[in-house]
């Protein structure tokens, strides 16, 4: 079963620096048909203006993911973490059972943007926590890499739940595949550029849901960036 989800079609929210589509029902957005997939709770294409910065604010049991498509966003916690997430790197925050972070657009005058991915996590009440890996553009070129695991497989930033994320930049005419285990759902989100996925063409902000499949293929028409979700 093969279910696309146009980037036209997600929730919008807008106001000062922040414009910001969502594939799911996220704060003022909502909408029942699109509440998460599986454990895939939140995918934010957030667009934030020079010098936007979200000020302190709680998160609790979730693991909420940062991937940077250009630009930088400053990070800080309670935990004491501090760090500037760059393209090609990933972040990984454990809210468990509570913490306080702010982010802000690392340039006072240029826009950025990111995806924030929240992913339920396999229990409540996990001890917070914060880390950030970074990825060589040859790691993720026309391939699909882990850059995120329970068993933080191939070096990937450790997520406390049963899920695999993987990235991948792709040049033009490539062509990349993911097997997809029986009983997973898989979300393809495409963050840049223009793909075919199992026939179907998507653009940047489309995305694909697959469940009782077997393979995900893409054939890339445009140079194009990826991220695939392998949930339970």
């Amino acid at each position: 079963m093969i279910k696309v989800r146009k980037g036209e079609d997600r929730g919008r929210s807008k106001w000062s620096w922040l414009d910001s589509r969502h594939s799911f029902s996220f704060n003022r957005y909502y909408d029942p048909e699109h509440m998460g997939f599986r454990t895939l709770r939140v995918i934010n294409d957030d667009f934030i203006g020079g010098g936007g910065k979200f000020g302190m604010h709680p998160h609790e049991n979730m693991e909420i993911l940062t991937w940077v498509l250009n630009g930088s966003i400053v990070h800080e916690d309670s935990t004491g973490a501090k760090g500037e997430t760059r393209p090609g790197e990933i972040q990984r925050m454990t809210a468990g059972t509570g913490i306080f972070h702010s982010e802000a657009n690392g340039s006072e005058t240029e826009d950025m943007r990111l995806l924030q991915i929240w992913i339920h996590p396999e229990r409540p009440g996990l001890e917070p926590g914060y880390e950030q890996t970074a990825f060589s553009p040859e790691e993720l070129r026309n391939r699909l890499r882990v850059i995120a695991s329970r068993d933080a497989r191939e070096g990937s930033v450790t997520i406390h739940q049963d899920a695999v994320v993987l990235a991948g930049r792709l040049d033009a005419g490539s062509t990349v595949e993911y097997p997809i285990a029986e009983g997973r759902g898989v979300w393809l989100q495409v963050a840049g550029g223009e793909v075919t996925a199992n026939g179907q063409i998507l653009n940047d902000g489309d995305a694909m849901a697959l469940e009782q499949e077997s393979l995900l293929q893409i054939e890339t028409l445009k140079k194009a960036e990826v991220l695939v979700f392998d949930v339970k």
